[in-house]
């Protein structure tokens, strides 16, 4: 069903905390190998964060933050679009159409609603139900063909293609009347639909990247223990010593991936060493079978810090001059903006609003 729309991938992160590890191995490593063979919209997705924390010290500084590490990692603002969210006002003017859109039961259904809502679902934000569809709109208001995601966030690229097949088929006839829709085909049914189905982008051998700490929990800005993750803000040293530090077990690593199973933080860190190298996890084991941590530890300590300590380097450089950051999210926002007004003119005129 995309084949008839433009390829484009989007994807966004939230100004929420410091990005560690697992954002770059999970998302923005991949967000600079796919701007190589494709057009990109890369989003800081400011306007999400509202739904964990309404009040922020410093959300500017967060925006700017995730952009140098953007930039830092090697995402080219020039070739691509790099912006922050609310610098596009047609994201929320489309969120809206997609609350009309979606039923209150396919968001009751999200599971990370329900478990970051937990048991008060009373008091959680109107803003944490709808985030979902807030989401769609980013992604179908530049009417993207792909997103990358990690394993959170399927759910709510399902919900994406729900929301725009509903809206595709609700206004078929109106968009054929317009003459702005593909045709697609919906089980038995030709429908002319004016958004692409998205498909989603998933894989890589280190996509889920977990705790230092605790192999049975991802790694998170939010853990209490710093030495729980790396962030792409941290020194050499501070790379090494919290790989140093990293729980283990005293078993040696084994020849096969069968090998790893019920050993959580042995099977986390080879899953690292195979994403900073970029081979499979059964590469790392033939190369390390039998191995101790005491021999495998330094090795992966170094090739963290010749992959990770030349960003944080860069990023630090960045962050001194925030506004050369701002130019960069001012142009991009510049850009994407005629993106998503052309779509927010298409669909006022579907739905039936009128304006200038």
């Amino acid at each position: 069903m995309t084949a008839a729309f433009k390829p484009l991938i989007f994807s966004g992160v939230q100004p929420t905390g410091n990005l560690h590890l697992g954002n770059y191995l999970g998302a923005i490593r991949k967000f600079v190998a796919l701007q190589e063979t494709n057009e990109c919209i890369y989003c800081v997705v400011d306007l999400h964060s509202l739904t964990a924390q309404l009040v922020h010290d410093d959300l500017e500084g967060q925006t700017r933050s995730i952009t140098a590490a953007f930039l830092a990692s090697g995402i080219d603002p020039k070739k691509h679009i790099v912006f922050n969210q609310a610098r596009v006002l047609q994201h929320a003017e489309l969120a809206w159409i997609f609350n009309c859109v979606a039923r209150i039961g396919w968001m009751n259904r999200m599971t990370q609603f329900k478990d970051k809502a937990g048991k008060d679902r009373e008091n959680a934000s109107l803003g944490l139900l709808a985030y979902p569809s807030l989401m769609a709109a980013d992604i179908l208001v530049y009417r993207a063909t792909h997103v990358p995601v990690g394993d959170d966030q399927k759910q709510h690229l399902e919900l994406t293609r729900d929301i725009a097949q509903k809206f595709n088929n609700d206004f078929s006839s109106r968009i054929a009347d317009l003459g702005i829709g593909v045709e697609m085909q919906v089980g038995e049914e030709t429908v002319n639909g004016y958004f692409p189905i998205t498909e989603p982008i998933i894989g890589g051998p280190a996509a889920r990247i977990m705790s230092l700490r605790d192999g049975s929990k991802k790694m998170s800005k939010s853990d209490p223990s710093d030495l729980s993750r790396i962030n792409l803000t941290d020194d050499a040293d501070t790379i090494s010593k919290k790989i140093r530090k990293a729980k283990t077990d005293p078993a040696p690593l084994p020849s096969e991936l069968e090998g790893l199973k019920e050993r959580p933080e042995a099977e986390n860190l080879v899953g690292i060493y195979a994403g900073l190298a970029d081979i499979s996890k059964e590469e790392v084991l033939r190369q390390f079978s039998g191995q101790q941590f005491s021999v495998f530890k330094p090795a992966l300590a170094d090739l963290a810090v010749e992959k990770l300590a030349p960003i944080a380097d860069e990023m630090r450089r960045l962050m001194a001059d925030p506004g050369h950051i701002d130019a960069v999210l001012r142009d991009g926002g510049n850009r994407a903006r005629v993106i998503a007004e052309k779509t927010m003119k298409d669909v006022r005129n579907i739905i039936g609003l009128l304006g200038d």
